[in-house]
């Protein structure tokens, strides 16, 4: 039977921990708290934004949900997230993507303040996570390693795949597995034989957005699969992952989805929050 690694005992003892860390905040006059920029449209986007209003509301963190209708030009977005980086009651700053045609994310990310960058996609963020100097790290990739290293499979010397090398995900989680010291092969879609990658893997990391992607032909029995993807079923009913459902059955140990990656990720997204208060303190920014 093979191990589940579930993530809800490390997401709520992080929650804890969130609680008490913005308790403390409170009592010493700040207020956390964190504004999401959405323009509408993406069905998804504003199902995630609420998922996050809904587990800030039970941290006790303050969330601004900034949303724009589609007609809403860059300009307009760059101004806004201009103010929000000068708002010294605002400490985090987060933008959803996808936008609409015309809109570039990669000139309204590059103009988020680093210090309240809390989904880790600024270019001081960026190379902090190449570095591994100071800085916010984007969220999904400490998810997948938390999750490993919370379930006693250490990275050092391990033998692990990544699957998928997008800007969210893959790059920055390559560059955190090399100071994990894990040794490191990347698969993506010009990969002619990912099975053959797989064989010999001690962990695989699926981050690619391909339902169904690794299958139980590819594993075996001594291989941990985390499992990052989020896909939505075709009728609708729900979300899966990159592995085939019973791709389970024939691992040692898997993260389930949902329930793995996504529910630890939230809460280290939170706790980006607390970090950017940290560092908004430490450089004399926060007003209190």
């Amino acid at each position: 039977m093979s191990m589940l690694l579930t993530a809800k005992p490390l997401a709520d003892q992080s929650c804890s921990v969130i609680k008490n860390r913005v308790r403390e905040w409170q009592l010493a006059g700040t207020n956390p708290s964190l504004a999401v920029l959405m323009v509408q449209g993406d069905p998804a986007s504003a199902a995630y934004a609420q998922a996050k209003r809904r587990f800030a509301d039970k941290l006790g963190i303050r969330m601004e949900l900034l949303e724009f209708g589609r007609e809403v030009t860059e300009t307009r977005l760059l101004g806004e997230i201009r103010r929000l980086n000068e708002a010294s009651d605002i400490h985090g700053i987060m933008l959803e993507l996808p936008l609409p045609e015309g809109i570039r994310a990669e000139t309204l990310c590059e103009a988020i303040d680093p210090l309240k960058d809390v989904d880790g996609i600024t270019p001081a963020n960026k190379l902090a996570c190449l570095t591994g100097g100071p800085g916010l790290l984007p969220a999904t990739p400490q998810s997948c390693i938390r999750l490993l290293r919370e379930n006693g499979f250490g990275l050092q010397g391990k033998h692990v795949v990544l699957v998928g090398r997008g800007e969210t995900v893959g790059r920055p989680l390559m560059n955190m597995l090399l100071r994990e010291n894990a040794t490191i092969t990347v698969c993506h879609s010009h990969t002619p034989d990912l099975a053959v990658h797989i064989k010999h893997a001690d962990i695989v990391i699926a981050a690619a957005g391909r339902p169904g992607l690794i299958t139980p032909e590819m594993v075996h029995p001594q291989l941990v699969v985390i499992d990052a993807g989020i896909n939505e079923k075709a009728d609708g009913s729900g979300i899966v992952g990159d592995a085939a459902h019973e791709t389970g059955r024939y691992v040692h140990a898997i993260s389930p989805v949902p329930g793995g990656v996504g529910t630890l990720t939230t809460a280290i997204l939170f706790e980006n929050v607390l970090r950017a208060v940290d560092l908004l303190h430490s450089t004399g920014r926060l007003k209190q």
